[in-house]
């Protein structure tokens, strides 16, 4: 757990941003956008599969991760692994809600949405058939909404193809750089992080401190390691950097034509 001496400073501009968005039982969500709006304009075809759902879900999730690593470093319970996954599921919200939020016209943000939302859907599919479960009276399945969207978009003039699964390197990569980022240095410090909640071996060297080792075998060592903070500072700064462009961005989309 927390060595003494762990360095938590550079974590609480985020922190003091999630802060402010606490409430009563609650966090502050992203208003809906307002009805003359560019947003709404996008979302106005798309029914239930509106951007807008996605963008404020992802807000919403994005926040959550945050303020439990906040809880976590109040407690003082900060170990080497969930410091990085905590900020992951920060960072990859936030950036999947800049990257809806983006795109070169309305059409390319329209199927960004429908894209995410059929995925969506295929992951709701496997949930259905892993637990036998059969939608009420008047209800559909994920398959058969996963059908459903793909029929809107062919209305919309969007291809089926264009809607394969949108890769989480690529979104994270776009809204680095629409927050003018370095992408690579995002999405290596994302690669980490991904580490670290998969439990691959391979962060453990590269990306915690070492601090004492015991050999228990002659082939095998016992590591003690804590949080490398001068790696895991940049990632939390990005993640900032992402969560202040989704505000400026939905700002400007969801009050404004």
């Amino acid at each position: 757990m927390t060595r003494s001496g762990f360095d938590a400073s550079y974590l609480q501009p985020l922190f003091g941003d999630v802060e402010n968005l606490r409430g009563d039982g609650a966090y502050q969500q992203l208003p809906a956008p307002q009805p003359s709006s560019s947003l709404a304009a996008d979302d106005a075809p798309l029914g239930m599969y509106a951007a807008s759902t996605l963008i404020r879900n992802s807000y919403s999730a994005g926040v959550a991760h945050a303020d439990a690593l906040r809880r976590l470093v109040l407690a003082g319970e900060v170990d080497p692994q969930s410091p990085w996954t905590l900020m992951r599921g920060a960072l990859e919200n936030f950036a999947t809600a800049v990257w809806l939020l983006g795109g070169n016209d309305r059409t390319e943000r329209r199927r960004r949405a429908l894209a995410l939302w059929r995925e969506d859907m295929r992951n709701r599919a496997q949930h259905e058939e892993d637990t036998d479960h059969v939608p009420g009276p008047g209800g559909k399945t994920g398959r058969e909404r996963r059908q459903e969207i793909a029929d809107l978009a062919l209305s919309l003039g969007l291809p089926v193809s264009s809607l394969n699964k949108p890769e989480a390197g690529k979104i994270i990569e776009e809204a680095a750089r629409d927050a003018g980022l370095r992408a690579r240095e995002v999405t290596a410090g994302w690669r980490a992080a991904s580490g670290f909640a998969h439990g691959r071996y391979w962060p453990n060297l590269r990306a915690s401190t070492l601090v004492d080792a015991a050999r228990n075998s002659p082939d095998h060592y016992l590591m003690a390691l804590v949080i490398d903070e001068t790696q895991h500072r940049p990632l939390t700064q990005h993640t900032r950097a992402l969560l202040q462009r989704l505000h400026h961005r939905y700002v400007a989309r969801a009050t404004a034509y």
